[in-house]
């Protein structure tokens, strides 16, 4: 009987393999030529994988060579979240929480005294199609009342979910391998180890259409094309210690200065590519190919003399016996970079100035210095009126007031941008002498004037309008620099120049300016062996009178003055304060008298 009921389905594995299929007795009731399982909704939840309908191959059999049918995939793995033993308000351990339904600590003497349940359903991953829901509630019409639960199975209504997951190991969250002593090592290969930049593995041979930018903006690595020194021109630095890592990019526009040590060794002194003057000489810096070109080399004596060479050429380190000693020579110490750009961002020029020293065998760490500076092509320097305070006798630095809301410091050589004043001629005309300005000096109190003499009949509107361009000059500032050697940038390093205007008591259809008194108060900053004077408010003041009454020739005398003014607090000395002692007592010191 059992090989009877084993034929159908020995036939169907015979046809689906393609395997003759060999003569079997079978009674004469009429059979399907498919036996299709019927699926249940157990056979939904089950985590069993379901059987394949198996369908007659109608081709002749399988010949060598021919790629067999692909394999069917095993059962799914079992979960691993139990919904029934899963309680999200268990919280107390070893005791029974109120209201908690789903808490294992809790009896039915709690349950009944529970007036709902907290939790009500309780299900595991919503992404699945088909899950198992725990579902909790409270009979309360018992007597007594207790607690009902369900194992439902929950069906997710969106159309994209999960079916089956036959991902093992995403079912469960694998621990993390700690690293220690033994397996470090391992994890590190494993890794790839640790880098600092990030390449491509397959190279790039087709030629990039894009073109390439000639220009530097703040901040880029400056790159170069020599093989020794990498991709970007490097400035060693010390890192987390004093010595020197080579891994440090010089930035355009970015100065900085480094002092690190190296450690070196008597028997690699003339390997070693950081102390050989060509590791720093040999790159060409990219984007416009510029070389760099060797200004000035000194030579460091062991007893700290400085000789310059000229004509030797690229030195290389070498080995030189002194005695019982052997000494290192030709070995770098300092390393200063000069590059010269443009306004646009271009380099035009690198130089770089060394200083190569000696070193003995019993030294193991080598003291180098490495600096680069950024010198604009064709700029001039800014002349400065002190360093940070004003000197006496050095004009006043003016700004004015742009759309953007900032400051502009104009030149010192420029007499329309300074902070100026009406020039005293020996005509005494204004007219002659319209447009000649003195600047306006620190620490010099300032009176000129001239004469305006008016014929005929001419509006009093252009008249005032005229005599105010006499005083004020073509562009009166309207910030005066607080130090000597103020920046643009430093905003709050700049004072606004207070304007105020001033009319006659008597009373008149128009007022002429007549006089300009500009006050500047200042005071001493700093310390007291080597104080810097300050400003601190510089106020201008327009006086006006009425118009004079009409005549053939009449005679308005138009005057400005300067004055400066000392504002600094008497010094006084000041004391450190005494330290106070923050200590209490036992609580029980006085014991037992009080």
């Amino acid at each position: 009987n059992n090989s009877r009921e084993l034929c159908p389905v020995l036939a169907l594995f015979l046809a689906y393999t393609g395997a003759p299929t060999p003569a079997v007795a079978t009674p004469a009731v009429a059979t399907p030529a498919v036996a299709t399982p019927t699926m249940t909704k157990e056979d939904l939840n089950s985590t069993e994988a379901t059987p394949a309908t198996l369908k007659p191959s109608s081709s002749s059999p399988r010949t060598p060579g021919t790629p067999r049918a692909p394999e069917l995939s095993g059962p799914r793995p079992t979960p691993v979240t139990d919904v029934a033993a899963l309680c999200v308000c268990d919280l107390l351990p070893a005791q029974c929480d109120v209201n908690c339904c789903c808490d294992p600590d809790c009896s039915t003497v709690d349950f009944s005294v529970f007036s709902a349940c907290s939790v009500s359903l309780v299900t595991g991953d919503g992404q699945f199609c088909s899950q198992k829901a725990a579902v909790y509630s409270m009979n309360l019409t018992a007597d007594p009342p207790h607690r009902v639960f369900r194992l439902t199975d929950q069906i997710n209504p969106s159309a994209f979910c999960v079916h089956i997951s036959n991902y093992k190991s995403a079912l469960s969250f694998a621990n993390p391998e700690v690293p220690d002593e033994n397996n470090f090592d391992r994890l590190m290969q494993a890794s790839g180890g640790f880098t600092l930049s990030v390449e491509s593995d397959v190279p790039s041979t087709a030629p990039s259409d894009a073109p390439q930018p000639t220009k530097y903006e703040y901040g880029v690595p400056l790159q170069t094309a020599g093989a020794s020194s990498g991709s970007f021109l490097s400035l060693p630095s010390p890192l987390t210690s004093s010595l020197c890592t080579d891994e440090n990019p010089a930035a355009f526009l970015v100065s900085q200065a480094f002092e690190c040590s190296r450690r070196v060794d008597m028997e690699e002194c003339e390997g070693m590519e950081a102390l050989s003057m060509a590791h720093y000489s040999s790159p060409a810096i990219l984007r416009v190919r510029v070389s760099i070109k060797i200004q000035s080399v000194m030579y460091r004596s062991l007893n700290h003399t400085l000789t310059r060479l000229e004509g030797h050429g690229v030195l290389r380190p070498s080995l030189v016996s002194a005695g019982q000693d052997r000494l290192c020579s030709n070995v770098v110490l300092e390393v200063k970079y000069s590059l010269l750009y443009t306004a646009t961002g271009q380099i035009r020029e690198a130089s770089l100035s060394l200083v190569l020293g000696t070193f003995s065998s019993t030294v193991t760490l080598l003291q180098q210095k490495f600096e680069i500076h950024f010198i604009q092509h064709g700029g001039k320097p800014v002349p400065r009126s002190g360093n940070p305070g004003y000197r006496v006798g050095l004009p006043l630095a003016a700004g004015f007031q742009p759309q953007n809301g900032y400051p502009l410091f104009e030149s010192t050589a420029n007499r329309h941008g300074q902070f100026t004043v009406l020039r005293s001629a020996g005509a005494q005309d204004c007219l002659a002498s319209e447009g000649l300005r003195d600047p306006v000096l620190f620490g010099y109190n300032v009176q000129s004037g001239c004469q305006l003499r008016l014929t005929g009949a001419i509006p009093c509107g252009l008249l005032a309008q005229k005599i105010q361009g006499l005083l004020r000059g073509q562009a009166f500032p309207d910030y005066v620099a607080a130090f000597g050697n103020s920046r643009a940038q430093d905003v709050q390093d700049w004072v606004p120049v207070r304007y105020i205007t001033h009319s006659s008591n008597v009373k008149g259809p128009c007022q002429l300016p007549v006089a300009l008194g500009i006050e500047v108060k200042w005071t001493k900053y700093g310390s007291l062996m080597n104080p810097q004077a300050r400003i601190v408010n510089v106020t201008a003041q327009l006086f006006s009178i009425p118009e004079p009454p009409p005549g053939p020739e009449r005679t308005v005398v138009i005057s400005t003055t300067v004055t400066f003014v000392d504002v600094s607090a008497p010094a006084e000395a000041g004391f450190r304060a005494p330290p106070t002692i923050n200590a209490r007592l036992p609580f029980s010191f006085f014991f037992p008298f009080v």
